[in-house]
């Protein structure tokens, strides 16, 4: 050792002529303005240092660079860009060895590839994520991977934005060795070592020959970009990451950087950017609850379900994957048996497709009991509760909880639309009670409102929020009311897609609108997949308190009337003939929808796409600001969350927040007051979003205001 330089982001040490670059920028080591500077400059003082025969570049922590700096975007960038950066690295006459520990992830990964030699500790998680931003890599990677790994392989890491683990990466190519120690620096000195024994020349990427078969990479970029155009659903950066692998085919590679430089600020400008960006952050906004900052968690080492149906076995395989033990509380033992079938199935399932063998599911399995006794239950940290959607039903079970349960468990119902305060009310300890809103299937859905009663106890919030990370869900923070966020809002654009249903426009074509906006489903198929019932029972529920001047269409009424609840009973909205998940469209369905027309003296008339989709959002965007107006969701992007992971809201438009923002609220406001003048009842315009068009302001300026 000869001698030692820090620098704020990047450190410099030399260790027997061999120079250690050290990145340190805490948390993830992220390639914000001073990391790319410091790292240009070591590499050109490296090249000029008669002392350094080598390069080794490392991350301090736990990664060895996870990519941009989250701080930058949507700023004006700041020389040196990352794409000039990681040209100085490959261009250096002396050989660099990027050594990956943790996380090299985007530009992480391209700093990686623009090196001669990389070496993976096992531990290493590589990839290309950019697509999840509406972006491309944008350093070089979109021109090095695929010279590096292949065509195939490398649009498969850039268009699905998964990450590789070390032995992944080495069959790829990606890399060149894995470590056999956990020791990052050792590991990559020894490596540079045996390179400079053996006289190994400084490799460039750029020239290596992954693309030297053209027909099979031209085969796997057309193969690429017909699989993209039918399964990207409008995304912009998609196909721009198959143009530019296409560019590294067919242009000299500094031809191939410019024409991704050029597709990338394509994919900067795009609104898309905007709104996957907006989902990123959102999605980590959402889990700074009030309750959060402050409350710890109480201990959760064991959980009790109550009910072994869809969604308890749902709640109870989720709790069971999260390395939890549960104890599962059905009526009488053919119930409970239902119960751990309808778990067994879940899991036999992923024996059938070889995620999952028979072993591991005898182990996770050892961690579920069952009992017919809620005394089982005396122990338990928290319980959640899955029984049928009725107050006084739910009430018993809260009431037998209240007996058993020790002091200081968390009692939670996954009720979708009651009352929790007054399910809270109705026993002695409310501040114990919360809502864990799961939704199905719950063991793979990532959405979990956490809905927070007016008496709770900060710590059982903070404690839900806890449960989410331990399930990897992402919670949102609802108040109370008939259908906290996500159901609320749904109520209502759901009965706009009825009155345009009734008024002329066919549910398939509804349906198909919905889909090309980017949803992955129509609300009809939606509702036959849920299962009509379910909606009918609180239609029921509900109907004593509707008001008598409020439009109700009885359409979805006279469907399940003759029992066609969906795919569950082969007939819904569509048939499902033999069991099919993907239904087809029913005359007989248009014949009750004519007919509902007649009673109701409707004239039919014809809709566009165009406006199917002004309606269909407006009315879920007006209740979205009723919801944040009303503070049941504390901030817009509570909403956006909500939709993006509970009700597959299309996630480069970021949400009905981002998107009334996007589209502009005057313009909005402009639609809901136009539609008024026909039903002046349903189209009432939210006082939040009348206040904020007054100002001039958007949705997103009340984002940091909770």
């Amino acid at each position: 050792m000869t001698s030692v330089s820090p620098t704020l982001a990047v450190r410099r040490e030399l260790r027997n002529r061999i120079l250690v670059v050290t990145v340190d920028n805490p948390p993830v080591n992220a390639l914000g303005v001073a990391v790319r500077c410091a790292l240009s400059d070591v590499i050109e003082a490296a090249e000029h240092d008669a002392a350094v025969d080598a390069v080794v570049l490392i991350g301090a922590g736990r990664n060895f660079i996870g990519g941009a700096d989250i701080k930058e975007f949507g700023k004006p960038p700041l020389p040196p860009s990352l794409p000039v950066v990681c040209n100085r690295i490959e261009a250096c006459r002396k050989p660099v060895v990027a050594a990956i520990h943790g996380a090299a992830l985007g530009g992480g990964l391209e700093i990686a590839l623009a090196a001669h030699y990389r070496i993976a500790l096992a531990n290493a998680r590589l990839g290309l994520p950019e697509v999840t931003l509406g972006l491309l890599p944008g350093a070089g990677g979109t021109q090095r991977a695929p010279r590096l790994v292949g065509a195939q392989a490398a649009l498969d890491l850039m268009l699905s934005g998964r990450h590789v683990g070390a032995q992944e990466a080495l069959a790829l190519g990606l890399v060149d060795r894995i470590g056999e120690t956990d020791d990052v620096l050792h590991e990559g000195l020894a490596y540079v070592q045996a390179l400079l024994d053996a006289k190994a020349p400084t490799r460039r990427t750029r020239d290596a020959s992954g693309l030297a078969d053209r027909t099979a990479s031209r085969a796997a970029i057309e193969a690429a970009r017909v699989d993209v155009t039918k399964k990207s659903r409008g995304l912009f950066s998609p196909l721009k990451i198959v143009d530019a692998v296409q560019a590294a085919l067919e242009m000299p590679f500094d031809d191939g950087l410019n024409h991704e430089r050029q597709l990338f600020l394509q994919c900067l400008d795009s609104p898309q950017r905007a709104g996957l960006i907006h989902a990123f952050f959102a999605e980590r906004e959402v889990l700074k609850a009030p309750e959060t900052r402050h409350a710890k968690p109480r201990v959760l080492a064991s959980v009790g379900v109550i009910g072994g149906g869809t969604m308890g076995a749902g709640i109870a395989v989720a709790l069971l994957d999260a390395g939890l033990p549960v104890t599962m509380i059905e009526r009488d033992d053919s119930s409970l048996a239902r119960g751990r079938a309808n778990i067994e199935k879940v899991y036999d399932g992923l024996i059938a497709k070889g995620r999952m063998t028979a072993d591991a599911k005898a182990a996770v399995l050892a961690r579920w009991s069952g009992s017919t006794s809620y005394d089982a239950l005396a122990t338990a940290d928290l319980v959640i509760e899955a029984v049928f959607e009725d107050m006084s039903i739910k009430q018993a079970v809260f009431a037998e909880l209240d007996r058993v349960c020790k002091s200081g468990a968390v009692l939670a119902t996954n009720t979708s639309y009651l009352d929790i305060d007054a399910l809270a009310a109705s026993i002695s300890r409310p501040g114990d009670v919360v809502g864990l809103h799961f939704f199905s299937p719950a063991n793979i859905m990532k959405l979990l409102e956490v809905v927070v009663p007016a008496q709770v106890s900060a710590d059982v919030v903070a404690t839900a929020f806890e449960l989410a990370k331990k399930l990897r869900k992402v919670p949102v923070r609802a108040g109370v009311c008939d259908g906290f966020i996500g159901n609320r809002v749904l109520a209502i654009y759901r009965a706009a897609a009825d009155h345009m249903m009734e008024d002329g426009a066919s549910p398939y074509q509804i349906d198909r609108a919905v889909r090309e906006f980017g949803f992955p489903m129509g609300p009809f198929q939606v509702a036959d997949l849920a299962g009509g019932d379910i909606g009918w029972a609180t239609r029921k529920r509900r109907a004593a308190t509707r008001d008598p001047q409020q439009r109700y269409v009885q359409i979805a009424d006279r469907i399940c009337e003759r029992g066609w609840f969906g795919q569950k009973t082969g007939r819904g909205y569509y048939r499902y003939t033999d069991g099919a998940r993907t239904g087809t469209p029913d005359p007989d369905v248009e014949a009750i929808i004519d007919s509902e027309r007649e009673r109701a003296g409707v004239t039919p008339r014809a809709f566009s796409n165009e406006e199917i989709m002004r309606r269909y959002m407006a009315a879920m965007i007006n209740e979205g600001a009723n919801v944040v107006h009303q503070r049941i969701a504390l901030r817009p992007l509570d909403v956006d969350v909500t939709f993006l992971y509970g009700y597959g809201f299309p996630r480069h438009r970021g949400g009905p927040m981002q998107y009334a923002d996007s589209v502009g609220l005057a313009t909005v406001l402009a639609d809901i007051r136009e539609f008024a003048q026909e039903d002046p009842v349903f189209w009432q315009p939210s006082p939040l979003i009348v206040d904020l068009v007054e100002r001039g302001a958007t949705l997103a300026s009340l984002n940091h205001a909770a």
